[in-house]
């Protein structure tokens, strides 16, 4: 982790946010490269999730949501985690991972330990309950009949627009409604880099179905085996993945079924995303509280029902740790050490670099990477030596590298070098295209 962290702000992937300051504990920003990956992430979800099927439709919904939605969906009463204050370093903890989170003063101890030792200095409060929404105030006015929240989680406003989006976009169930957007939850312990922040973004896709337990369990059954593939797709390491069914003790009450699917990363296996029936509790509580018909009239049956629901729900900061941890290597090439990130062509924040050996070479370079860049994410680097630049992209993660040398003047062809390979190829100018649409993929 210590080595991601720091490759990560190095290349420009994720920067400490506010850090001139002194930073905001689990606040992140993203830089050149990581906004790169980051939007190819969204677009590898979207694409699988919305574009390519007839049965799940889009929406972007907004932050604040009007606070009953909160009320019925019961996180105003129970989203809460167990929380434990330390007497001596004044420190606020997780009560349920107290067992693995080093104490501030003495690191060489956990959180419970430092306070049960008689060494440590510790002493813990009693366990409350803290509330993980953010609250803010809508309008002129700071008082109760103002208050709202940011959303702890996108599905919500999913459940609360199923019927418009159900009728304007003439689908039947069943079907699915997807969303990409910021959530935000006041964690007591971010922890792990990105993992574990205050401001994320999730991936979410409520398919409805009908509330009968076959139809139910067909879905369920389907859409876990369908994202479970699409980690692998995106490029996952099938061994570093793997499936972890809920125990029956896990499950939200009205829950008829989870899966996690996880990944093994540096600091033990952990959940990516999250596959559940939920049954048909999100939209009867909606009823129930707004007094609307959320119901679904089937035509053909001439039946009328609440359906039921499969969620599926990840993270893009997480999935893209995943990815960052997934593709992280180091080799020798040449008898040298290199780091290097191994992506997917279809993730790496550019597809190909463009290097002219020597700046007098800039011009006819410069030319040919703005040909490529109608076509491809590119980046011209003409900065330190040309092994300093294939090392910098190693890390950056850029599949291949063309290089425009004085030959090419004479016989209009280009180096290519592959990354993971470092093999290099010289390619007539004319077939340049072709050759990256080979080799790509895309």
């Amino acid at each position: 982790m210590e080595k991601l962290v720091s490759l990560a702000k190095r290349r420009g992937f994720i920067f400490q946010s506010s850090e001139i300051y002194g930073g905001i504990n689990g606040f992140w920003d993203y830089g050149p490269v990581g906004v790169e990956l980051r939007n190819n992430i969204k677009s590898f979800w979207w694409q699988r999730m919305v574009r390519l099927r007839d049965d799940v439709v889009g929406v972007d919904t907004s932050i604040i949501c009007h606070p009953q939605t909160w009320v019925a969906s019961g996180h105003v009463a129970s989203f809460s985690d167990p929380m434990v204050d330390c007497k001596t370093c004044k420190g606020r903890f997780r009560a349920d991972h107290i067992e693995a989170i080093p104490c501030p003063q003495k690191p060489s101890l956990t959180v419970q330990a430092c306070a049960g030792d008689k060494k440590g200095p510790g002493e813990l409060t009693e366990v409350r309950q803290f509330n993980l929404m953010f609250e803010t105030f809508v309008g002129a006015l700071r008082d109760d009949s103002a208050r709202a929240y940011l959303r702890p989680e996108t599905c919500q406003s999913i459940f609360t627009q199923f019927k418009n989006v159900q009728i304007v976009s003439r689908q039947k169930i069943p079907f699915g409604i997807a969303q990409i957007g910021k959530s935000f939850r006041n964690e007591i312990t971010p922890r792990n880099f990105i993992f574990r922040s205050r401001e994320f973004e999730q991936m979410e896709m409520e398919f409805f179905v009908k509330p009968e337990e076959p139809e139910m369990q067909k879905w369920y059954e389907y859409w876990v085996a369908e994202r479970f593939q699409w980690f692998q797709d995106l490029g996952i390491k099938p061994d570093k993945l793997r499936q972890r069914v809920h125990s029956q003790d896990e499950l939200a009450h009205y829950a008829k079924g989870c899966v996690d699917v996880e990944y093994q990363f540096p600091f033990g296996w952990s959940e990516l995303e999250g596959i559940a029936n939920r049954s048909n509790y999100d939209l009867s509580q909606h009823i129930k509280t707004s007094g609307k018909d959320l119901s679904y009239f089937d035509e053909t049956t001439k039946e009328k029902y609440v359906p039921a629901v499969v969620e599926t729900s990840l993270g893009v900061d997480r999935t893209l740790l995943t990815v960052l941890a997934d593709a992280y290597a180091e080799d020798v090439v040449e008898g040298e050490e290199r780091v290097v990130m191994r992506f997917s062509p279809a993730v790496a924040p550019y597809k190909v670099a463009v290097f002219p050996l020597s700046r007098k070479l800039a011009e006819p370079a410069m030319a040919l990477e703005k040909s490529l860049r109608k076509r491809y994410v590119t980046d011209y680097d003409d900065v330190g030596s040309i092994g300093k630049r294939y090392r910098r992209h190693d890390e950056i993660g850029t599949p291949l590298a063309v290089t425009y040398d004085f030959q090419s003047e004479e016989d209009k062809q280009v180096t290519v070098r592959d990354r993971d390979t470092t093999k290099q190829e010289r390619i007539a100018i004319d077939r340049l295209e072709d050759y990256l649409k080979d080799h790509l993929k895309l």
